[in-house]
């Protein structure tokens, strides 16, 4: 997604106030009807909904959406673990010595913490991707959110220390997220690759739409839960590197 850097909830959020200012003193001076309101209002909601919903927009808060080079170098980025299928994709890293980063859920942890003693002794970085994941994260205040993004760090320090990496869940931002982020001393991270994993299901098709859009410091999101992930991972690996990509160890 393109960057539009002055697009942001506070700009937007000015400029409608003074939409709406502009609209009452028309109304009041020249008869200006309640349908230019209603236009205005509706404008304002779906600049709010896809602010939110894409993170590359930097809309609520200032994420790392790419490597930041020009280099043929990608990472890969894997969220919702630590999960049983989490040591099957480490199989298929190690086999191509990739490195990535693993966005981990607080709560996953307990009953795994052979799987993230694994992550740490093969290299790869590990996240933030808050404790709970509740599916309904971004409407919670951001006192609750906060406390739950710090419950999720203190676990991951114990493994990583220094690690201030986090990925919203679902990928969406508000207000109250952007406080809690704060609030923690955490750096955003999205992605400028999507592959929708967890949607289309298809390894073939999933592949295609990443290679599609390969570029110079790309962050690809995949789901290190997929039963199918490791089977995606032992065609998509060789096919980037075939195309003359490395794979960048960090996002440093």
């Amino acid at each position: 997604m393109k960057r539009y850097p002055f697009i942001t909830f506070r700009s937007t959020t000015l400029f409608f106030l003074l939409g709406l200012t502009a609209f009452f003193w028309l109304r009041y001076s020249e008869g200006l009807s309640y349908w230019y309101l209603v236009i205005w209002v509706h404008l304002f909601i779906l600049v709010q909904f896809l602010g939110a919903y894409f993170i590359g927009m930097n809309f609520h808060v200032q994420s790392l959406n790419s490597l930041g080079t020009n280099e043929k170098k990608v990472l890969l980025t894997f969220d919702d673990g630590p999960h049983p299928n989490t040591t099957r994709v480490l199989e298929v890293l190690k086999k191509y010595d990739v490195k990535a980063v693993f966005f981990i859920i607080g709560k996953n942890i307990e009953g795994r913490e052979a799987i993230m003693q694994q992550l740490m002794a093969e290299g790869h970085t590990i996240g933030n991707h808050s404790f709970s994941h509740d599916a309904k994260i971004d409407l919670w205040p951001a006192k609750k959110i906060t406390a739950d993004l710090e419950a999720c760090q203190n676990l991951i320090e114990q493994y990583q220390p220094g690690t201030k990496i986090f990925r919203p869940p679902y990928g969406v931002t508000n207000p109250n997220m952007a406080k809690a982020i704060r609030q923690n001393g955490l750096q955003s991270i999205g992605w400028n690759i999507r592959s929708y994993d967890t949607s289309i299901k298809d390894t073939e098709k999933i592949q295609q739409r990443v290679l599609s859009r390969l570029k110079p410091g790309a962050i690809i999101l995949l789901h290190d839960r997929l039963d199918y992930m490791p089977e995606l991972l032992e065609k998509l690996i060789p096919a980037i590197k075939e195309r003359g990509y490395s794979f960048a160890e960090t996002l440093a």
